[in-house]
C-alpha cells in the first residue's frame, strides 16, 4: 500500500528464493526512497530528533546567527541539547541540515527553519538569520519531505517540488528566491524524493526516473557533460534502471557528486571523483552514472553523500564508507582515503537502520535507538561532551535521549 500510494507498481510475488531476496530488497529500498531522518550531520552542527523533541550540538560561527537553534548567545554545545522551540506544539518527524541552516518537518506537514538567512534559504521572504526555528508560512499544502543543501527543497503530498534560496533552483534562471516556489518544469510528474546538494539538486519520480538541475561543472548532473541546467532534466543514463533513492553531495557547490540506488540494491555514482568519493577505485570525474562494482553481492538499502565521501547501509545492517578520511570520518580507525567502499568493522554486531554523512563527521542510528558518531571532534558536533578529539572509530553518543 505504501508503494501503490506513491505510484509504484510492485512486482509479482516471487516463486523462487532468488527472486524472494530481490523482492524483499525492493520493498526495503522503496521504504528508503524518502526516509524520515532522525539524525542529520552538517558542516559545523548536528541535529537530532529524540524523545523530548529536537536537539542540536556543534559550533556556530559569529557570522551565522542561530545555527544551533537555541537562541541568541548560544554558540557552542558539545552534547545534544534540546532546543527551546516546541514547533508550535507539533512533533518533528524529520530533519535536514544544510551548509549553514536547518529544516525540520512536523507530523502535520509544516516546515520550520533556522540559521543563516543571507541567501534566502530559510524561506521567510527576507534574508534575516533566525536564532530559533521559525515556521515557513508560505506553504499552502502539506509537506512530506525537506532537503537542505546550500539551498532548500520541499516535496508536497501530491508530488510537487518547491525550491528557495540562491542559485540554480530549477526555475529557468540563476536567482535569489526568498519564498518557496513551485518548480513548474516538474508539473505532471509525481516526485517521491528530493535531495539538495551544494549547487545542484536531484528529484526521483514514481516511475523510477531521476531528474537533475543546477551547477554541472564536474558532471554531478549525470548528463554526460559539464553543463549547467537551469531547468530539471531527466538523466537518460537510467533509462533501463529503476531508481528508488537519490542523494546529492555538498562540497560547497563546486566539486559535488551524486548517488542513486536502484531496485536491485545497487549503488550508482557520478560527478567529481576527488579523494575517491565515487567509489570506483580512482579519483576521476564521472560524467554519467556508473555502477559501484565494489557492492556486488550486497543489497544496499540507503546511501548518503557527504563532503568528499559516501556512506552506504546494507540490508543486513552493516555500514560501508569511502572517499576522504583525513579526520577519521570513514570510521576505519585511520585517516587514509578509501578509493573503494570498505565495511566499518567497528559497527559489527550493531543493527544500523540509518546513516548520515555531513562535513567531516558521520552518524549511524541503530535499531535500538542508539547513535554512533565519528570524524572531526573539535567543533563539538559529534556530541561526545568534553571529548573533542577526532574519533577514528564510531563512538556511541552517551547523551542521546531516546524515544
Amino acid at each position: 500500500m505504501w508503494a501503490q500510494g506513491r505510484g509504484y507498481e510492485l512486482p509479482a510475488q516471487p516463486e523462487d528464493e532468488s527472486c524472494a531476496v530481490r523482492w524483499l530488497c525492493y520493498s526495503a529500498l522503496l521504504r528508503e526512497s524518502n526516509p524520515p531522518a532522525r539524525v542529520a550531520a552538517g558542516n559545523m552542527h548536528s541535529v537530532f530528533i529524540g524523545g523530548e523533541g529536537l536537539s542540536s550540538c556543534g559550533c556556530a560561527p559569529h557570522h551565522i546567527p542561530g545555527l544551533l537553534g537555541h537562541g541568541e548567545g548560544v554558540a557552542r554545545l558539545n552534547t545534544p541539547t534540546r532546543l527551546p522551540s516546541t514547533l508550535g506544539g507539533e512533533r518533528a518527524v524529520s530533519v535536514s541540515v544544510g551548509a549553514w541552516h536547518s529544516l525540520a518537518l512536523t507530523g502535520g506537514g509544516a516546515v520550520w527553519s533556522w540559521g543563516q538567512g543571507g541567501l534566502g534559504a530559510l524561506g521567510h521572504g527576507d534574508q534575516q538569520g533566525q536564532w530559533q526555528p521559525k515556521k515557513v508560512e508560505a506553504f499552502d499544502r502539506r509537506i512530506v519531505a525537506v532537503s537542505a543543501g546550500c539551498h532548500s527543497l520541499a516535496l508536497t503530498a501530491d508530488g510537487a517540488v518547491l525550491s528557495w534560496g540562491y542559485g540554480h533552483l530549477g526555475h529557468g534562471e540563476l536567482q535569489l528566491q526568498l519564498l518557496p516556489k513551485k518548480i513548474e518544469a516538474l508539473a505532471g510528474r509525481r516526485v517521491v524524493a528530493v535531495s539538495a546538494g551544494g549547487g545542484h539538486s536531484l528529484a526521483l519520480t514514481a516511475d523510477g526516473s531521476v531528474w537533475s538541475w543546477g551547477y554541472g561543472g564536474f558532471g554531478q548532473l549525470g548528463h554526460g557533460d559539464g553543463q549547467n541546467q537551469l531547468l530539471p532534466k531527466k538523466i537518460e543514463a537510467f533509462a533501463d534502471q529503476r531508481v528508488v533513492a537519490v542523494s546529492a553531495g555538498n562540497d560547497h557547490g563546486l566539486e559535488d557528486h551524486s548517488f542513486a540506488l536502484t531496485v536491485d540494491g545497487e549503488v550508482w555514482s557520478w560527478g567529481s571523483g576527488a579523494s575517491g568519493k565515487l567509489g570506483h577505485g580512482n579519483s576521476l570525474r564521472q560524467l554519467l552514472p556508473k555502477k559501484v562494482e565494489a557492492f556486488a553481492g550486497q543489497c544496499v538499502v540507503a546511501v548518503s553523500a557527504g563532503v568528499r565521501r559516501g556512506l552506504a547501509l546494507t540490508a543486513n545492517g552493516s555500514v560501508w564508507t569511502w572517499g576522504f578520511g583525513g579526520r577519521g570520518q570513514l570510521g576505519h580507525g585511520e585517516t587514509q582515503d578509501q578509493l573503494l567502499p570498505k565495511k566499518i568493522e567497528a559497527l559489527a554486531g550493531q543493527r544500523v537502520v540509518a546513516v548520515s554523512a555531513g562535513g567531516d563527521l558521520s552518524f549511524a542510528l541503530t535499531a535500538d535507538g542508539a547513535v554512533f558518531a565519528w570524524g572531526r571532534g573539535d567543533l563539538g558536533c559529534l556530541g561526545h561532551g568534553e571529548d573533542l578529539s577526532d574519533q577514528l572509530l564510531p563512538k556511541k553518543i552517551e547523551a542521546w535521549v531516546r524515544d
